[in-house]
């Protein structure tokens, strides 16, 4: 049986050199620095991750690296999901080839296909990996939605042990309540705002941006929620606010890597093109806003 993933869990954005080649050395200073402020699992390869504006090779590349550089000391989550179906069979078999322990799989959505489609492809995954596989829902992004019924039915497939919703706290609150006496099956949310909703309700953890900038503060959040000290895990969350809100003020990941930036982990803000990197205005804000929280 599979393990389920748990904690929080960092969606590492990936370096870029200023031409746009990713860079290495600053990938392993980043992957210290989240497993020595106590985040439980990395995302590699996710949408924070630029795994879009990547060819097949080069999101290989990161999946077989991370696993490498993480070396077990905590859980590696690799982004596998494709349009084709064949192409995710694939990308997820060589992650589990490499060793990651889970395989982040985001459902097709370009080309729209009907619920029986969506549960076909991840159907597919199952039938030919063994790796523990999460549903990745994001309908901000993807314009997809997926009733939580339809992922409640996923869930129940071989190898499938969590989902990352990033979904609205009513559609989490929905799909807890389908899948809450599944003790195979993790809830991870992947919104910063909803964190603490999310642990408090009885979800597993979450996924986000913010753990790169501050894996501490996030990892003693969910601590403190496993303790039932909801009320220190409020002060902290009341804290993070204003970092949760300015990840959004401009392009994701360029915000995130302007925020590793001020830390000393990335060297540069360079997103691989059509994506923006933040002004020097923001780099400064953020820096500011980081130095208060530290």
């Amino acid at each position: 049986m599979n393990k389920k993933p748990y904690g929080m869990i960092a969606a590492l954005p990936t370096p870029m050199n200023s031409n746009g080649e990713i860079d290495y050395a600053s990938y392993e200073k980043l992957i210290e620095h989240v497993i020595s402020g106590g985040i439980h699992g990395v995302l590699v390869g996710g949408s924070g991750g630029e795994y879009s504006l990547m060819s097949f090779e080069e999101r290989k590349e990161i999946i077989k690296f991370v696993t490498e550089k993480v070396n077990g000391r905590v859980h590696v989550m690799a982004g596998t999901g494709c349009h084709r179906t064949v192409d995710a069979i694939n990308l997820t078999q060589y992650a589990e080839a490499v060793g990651a322990d889970f395989a982040l799989v985001l459902h097709p959505y370009y080309m729209p296909t009907s619920d029986e489609g969506i549960l076909a492809y991840y159907q597919a995954i199952a039938d030919n990996t063994n790796i523990g596989l999460v549903i990745y829902h994001y309908p901000e992004a993807t314009g997809i939605e997926l009733s939580p019924e339809v992922l409640a039915k996923i869930s129940k497939l071989d190898h499938v042990v969590g989902i990352k919703n990033t979904a609205d706290g009513i559609h989490t609150s929905k799909l807890l309540e389908l899948v809450k006496d599944d003790d195979t099956f993790a809830l991870l949310n992947g919104y910063e705002d909803l964190f603490l909703p999310t642990l408090a309700i009885g979800g597993e953890g979450a996924i986000g941006v913010a753990p790169n900038l501050v894996p501490d503060k996030v990892a003693k959040i969910y601590e403190l929620v496993q303790n039932n000290d909801i009320q220190k895990a409020i002060e902290i969350n009341k804290q993070l606010l204003p970092l949760f809100n300015i990840i959004e003020e401009d392009v994701i990941p360029g915000t995130v890597k302007a925020g590793l930036k001020a830390l000393g982990i990335f060297d540069t803000t360079t997103c691989r093109e059509p994506l923006t990197s933040p002004s020097k205005a923001y780099e400064q804000k953020i820096a500011q806003l980081l130095e208060t929280l530290n």
